[in-house]
């Protein structure tokens, strides 16, 4: 039986076009994009004379860099040759780093978008054009901590849409009255034969109750191609009916999700404010707690011995739109003193420390991520900060294991056989961080995947 086009997933629609880098390779432009159209050569990109930051910590020197491809194939101090038909860059000693990286992010959370409808077109396309956006300001890889963004992560990764690379956790995982429960207080629950939310239907939210219903969710999503699982263990700011210092799943419950996770390789993040909500969660195995920013000085020690990690989101008044009621939840979140105590704490420990925003309903015109990575210099040194905002970051990503979608090379480093997710940055972000708030002036070269999606400095 025939299948009507439009009942096609987005992921199967994808599969019938072409790669933006065949399109161009056919028009002739392969060499400027590291061509991988069939029968092509890779091309080679060859950055000159660059002061180079290579994502790890350490002190910028001087190097050339030559891509192959997709992957980075040459470091050196001295003169590396370049093929004929490279593209050539003099980077007149401006400073070349790894790409920066998001740790919570939702791609969909655009506004005029309803987290992702995939059958709404007008909806993708804002979420594809704010992709680019993203990718435009020198983010190369995030990781989406709910959302339904399967197909818009195949178009990105097929280059067909530019974007950043993404690893997807699917629906976040929530209990009944949960902050994925965005139905009314006096809305039956589905386990009661109730309707799921437009945002359950979308694939945005999982809500699920006892063993049985949370290990269904939990391997739905790795179904689908999570990289990893999201699950609410707290209030949220964003929700009605559930506050903040409220406790949410049984650890039985948050066992089996983690159970579920590690069976495929990979590992679950929890989005949790209290102390007490983190330490359910650091007793059931979570690797990656999200936000945190109520821990204590025994909790941030309990992090530290468990080898788990603090997805540290440095929020500050206005960086997403909030109701009144909504602020008074934030502040809260927060402990009323901001998000710099649970960092200092955890900096003490010794807890590893990724950097996300959590920024929704974005426009052209919001707060950036580039805004708020330069806040964390108030603790730590700046090159611990681009540390964090690269190499730091993909370490936590590259937990999914075999679910990784990008393990073929490393991510957030500048190295032979890595990934080629470059950024040159004019001046020295070492010195200042605050130059990469002003992307548009201070990016001047920004290269994912060996494709130049922008270069500013002359041939």
């Amino acid at each position: 039986m025939k299948t009507s086009s439009s009942h096609l997933s987005m992921e199967a629609a994808i599969a019938m076009f072409p790669t933006r880098r065949a399109i161009l390779a056919g028009l002739g432009t392969a060499p400027f994009l590291g061509g991988v159209a069939s029968g092509e050569p890779p091309a080679t990109i060859l950055i000159r004379n660059v002061q180079l930051f290579d994502g790890t910590g350490s002190p910028r020197q001087p190097r050339n860099v030559r891509i192959l491809g997709d992957r980075i194939d040459a470091v050196s101090a001295g003169d590396i040759p370049a093929p004929r038909g490279a593209t050539v860059i003099d980077g007149a000693g401006q400073t070349l780093m790894p790409g920066l990286t998001d740790a919570h992010w939702h791609m969909s959370a655009v506004k005029g978008v309803p987290w992702m409808g995939s059958d709404d077109a007008v909806a993708v396309a804002l979420v594809l054009q704010d992709a680019e956006f993203q990718l435009m300001r020198g983010f190369t890889t995030v990781r989406d901590t709910a959302g339904f963004v399967f197909g818009i992560k195949a178009a990105i990764d097929r280059g067909i849409v530019p974007g950043p690379r993404c690893y997807p956790s699917g629906a976040a995982i929530s209990q009944t009255s949960g902050h994925g429960d965005t139905t009314s207080a006096d809305q039956l629950p589905t386990a009661l034969g109730g309707e799921p939310s437009r945002l359950e239907l979308l694939g945005m939210l999982a809500v699920a109750n006892g063993i049985p219903e949370v290990l269904a969710a939990t391997r739905q999503q790795l179904k689908r191609g999570a990289s990893q699982i999201k699950i609410m263990a707290s209030g949220g700011v964003t929700t009605d009916n559930d506050p903040i210092d409220v406790l949410q799943y049984t650890l039985e419950e948050m066992r089996a999700i983690v159970g579920a996770a590690t069976d495929w390789g990979t590992y679950a993040c929890a989005h949790a404010y209290s102390a007490s909500a983190v330490r359910r969660c650091l007793e059931a195995g979570v690797l990656s707690i999200e936000h945190g920013h109520g821990i204590d000085d025994a909790t941030a020690a309990l992090m530290a011995e468990k080898g788990a990690w603090l997805s540290t989101q440095p929020f500050e008044a206005g960086d997403n739109i909030l109701t009144p009621e909504q602020q008074i939840k934030a502040t809260e979140s927060l402990g009323g003193a901001g998000w710099q105590p649970s960092v200092r704490l955890a900096k003490k420990h010794g807890v590893k420390i990724a950097f996300g925003t959590d920024l929704f309903a974005r426009t052209r015109t919001s707060r950036t991520e580039n805004v708020i990575l330069p806040r964390l210099g108030t603790i730590f040194p700046n090159a611990e900060v681009l540390r964090m905002a690269t190499s730091g970051n993909c370490a936590l990503f590259a937990q999914s294991g075999k679910r990784n979608p990008y393990r073929a090379a490393l991510l957030g480093i500048v190295k032979e056989g890595a990934w080629a997710d470059l950024l040159l940055v004019r001046g020295n972000p070492l010195d200042d961080l605050h130059l990469l708030a002003d992307y548009e002036r201070n990016l001047l070269v920004i290269v994912k995947d060996g494709v130049i999606h922008k270069n500013v400095l002359a041939a």
